[in-house]
């Protein structure tokens, strides 16, 4: 992508890497920061570059969302990468990884470079394949890790399939280990966690649903930490959902293990009553816990223990969740309420806004080793122009994502994206590019 150079004036600038808030402008020119400050003012640049007034709204790098299911190959009828990147310009995700439970599974070159392709071709928003961890997400025979990273996959993840054989996993981190390759893996004990369709606990005795007790997550997040400590692998938890996770991963941080983690936004502003009368529309892997174990989290998210906040979409179609709640499939849109949704704990004071857009932006861009995410000279010109107050109401049936499966249908929000920029080219907004 390339365009004439941008300057963005009466801006409220958020630097999510170091928390400085600044009024002023900001000058793009070859799809790269060239400069900001409050010296970038009206008039203060050549007559040929554009100029996107930004009226006192925020003004920060666009978002990295770390999990996303694109639909292609396979799944077309769920999502495409044409519906999926015009959902994450809309939503202020400038750079999206794509899950690999595809259909072939991207546990081959040739995948990668198909999404890599398609990206190119009918996408608004960097598309980054994550390569599958297993072939096939059977957790049983190791990807190629060397011939995957060539090709261009940024991480590997089985999505959320957790790998129940520990020798599978250990020699998953050890070639992750010799090519610096990062294991984002889904911590559950499967056999614990059994057929159970929301949290383990009094509220699913009384709808009379099967439970996942947060156990199942603590035990196999234990044993993988465990062999990070063999390994020596960079390794993200995610999504984990629960205290006892929490306790975990702040002991390997503190131990000094190269350990990170992540939750998706549906975990830190639900939890297990929002279900109501089996609405399906919130039925997530893993399941919404209790009020105690959502304010755990948002003060991690404060903390800065959790390093990664995501939407994990997952679109779904009528025919799999217009369905009694125990055979519903799980799953959740979560592009275009990433943002709004997440400044719901701005707003209630329990995160600042620079903390929030961190774990979006910069600390995910750090995990990845990806470029993007900063405000900095030089920076890829990623960027998104939001009004954090302005009010609304979602319509689940305006987004742009192909299928509707939000938990936030009806939901009263604050946060409007008003303007998407990827490396200098706006991709939402009055001024966007016209894609096919």
């Amino acid at each position: 992508m390339s365009a004439s150079p941008t300057a963005f004036v009466n801006a409220r600038l958020v630097d999510p890497e170091t928390g400085a808030e600044t009024r002023g402008g900001l000058l793009v020119e070859d799809g790269r920061i060239l400069d900001f400050g409050e010296q970038i003012a009206p008039g203060a640049f050549s007559r040929d570059t554009g100029v996107i007034d930004c009226a006192g709204n925020v003004l920060s790098p666009g978002l990295i969302d770390l999990r996303a299911y694109v639909g292609e190959p396979g799944g077309e009828h769920r999502e495409s990468i044409a519906t999926a990147t015009a959902a994450a310009a809309a939503g202020g995700v400038t750079t999206l990884v794509a899950s690999p439970d595809t259909s072939p599974v991207t546990d081959d070159p040739a995948v990668v470079d198909f999404l890599k392709r398609r990206a190119r071709d009918h996408g608004r928003v960097r598309v980054l394949p994550a390569a599958a961890i297993s072939k096939g997400l059977d957790g049983k025979e190791i990807s190629e890790f060397g011939l995957l990273r060539e090709a261009g996959a940024v991480a590997f993840t089985d999505g959320s399939h957790s790998i129940r054989n520990s020798q599978t996993l250990r020699r998953a981190l050890t070639y992750a280990r010799d090519f610096d390759a990062l294991i984002v893996h889904f911590p559950e004990d499967r056999d614990l966690a059994g057929a159970g369709v929301m949290n383990a606990g009094e509220l699913a005795t009384r709808l009379g649903l099967s439970g996942a007790p947060r156990e199942a997550e603590a035990i196999a997040l234990d044993r993988d930490i465990r062999l990070v400590r063999m390994t020596g692998a960079r390794y993200c938890a995610a999504p984990i959902s629960t205290s006892l996770a929490l306790e975990t991963i702040a002991k390997a941080k503190a131990e000094g293990l190269p350990v990170s983690c992540g939750v998706t936004i549906n975990h830190l502003t639900l939890n297990e009553n929002d279900i109501g009368d089996y609405r399906t529309f919130l039925k997530v892997k893993p399941p919404l816990r209790r009020e105690e174990e959502r304010l755990a989290l948002v003060e991690a998210v404060a903390s800065g223990l959790i390093d990664i906040i995501f939407s994990d979409h997952d679109p779904q179609d009528v025919e799999t969740k217009r369905l009694p709640f125990a055979e519903a499939d799980f799953g959740a849109v979560g592009l275009e309420t990433l943002l709004p949704a997440a400044l719901r704990l701005v707003h209630a004071g329990a995160v600042s806004l620079p903390q929030v857009l961190r774990a979006m932006t910069s600390r995910p861009a750090d995990i990845l080793r990806l470029p993007q995410g900063r405000l900095k000279k030089g920076a890829p010109a990623d960027l998104i122009v939001f009004d954090p107050d302005e009010p609304f109401v979602l319509n689940k049936d305006v987004l742009k994502s192909r299928c509707k499966n939000t938990p936030f249908d009806e939901a009263r929000l604050q946060g409007v994206v008003k303007t998407t920029m990827v490396a200098g080219v706006v991709v939402h907004g009055k001024d966007a590019r016209i894609f096919s």
